[in-house]
């Protein structure tokens, strides 16, 4: 804030007074740009000296079939124990058999949904108790080469 008895100060806060009400008074109006006389650039076309049908495409990096890269094929893929498949099941498969169920609008009897939700809350439990309680090596990334 401008102090009065400054006459340095007074000034500049006239001058942004008035900068400030030509920007009021021409709010909403459009600059005019008035065109270039010389282009900053010049226009190229293209030429080509050879025919496109007469180019003959070049290929570098043909590998000759019995020089390809095949990979192994991969082992398969391991199975669970009994006892954790069936916990797997009980995790992922009873919640699916209740959205199959509210979808397709089918009711079941109140012993079966206990029975699913104890399925689900014993395999989930299962699961947490067989986790193993060492910490996993800070190095280990989880890639096997």
């Amino acid at each position: 804030m401008p102090r009065e008895d400054d006459p340095e100060s007074a000034d500049l806060a006239r001058e942004r007074e008035v900068e400030w009400q030509q920007i009021i008074d021409n709010f909403g109006d459009r600059a005019v740009l008035e065109p270039d006389e010389e282009q900053p650039f010049a226009v190229v076309q293209p030429r080509f000296e050879r025919d496109p049908e007469e180019i003959e495409i070049e290929v570098r990096d043909q590998v000759h079939p019995s020089d390809a890269f095949v990979p192994p094929t991969p082992p398969p893929l391991p199975r669970p124990p009994a006892d954790r498949l069936m916990a797997w099941i009980g995790v992922f498969g009873v919640p699916a058999v209740v959205l199959v169920c509210v979808v397709a609008g089918i009711s079941v009897p109140s012993w079966v949904g206990f029975l699913m939700a104890a399925g689900f809350v014993g395999g989930f439990g299962y699961l947490v108790v067989k986790m193993s309680d060492e910490p996993r090596d800070p190095w280990d990334d989880g890639a096997v080469l």
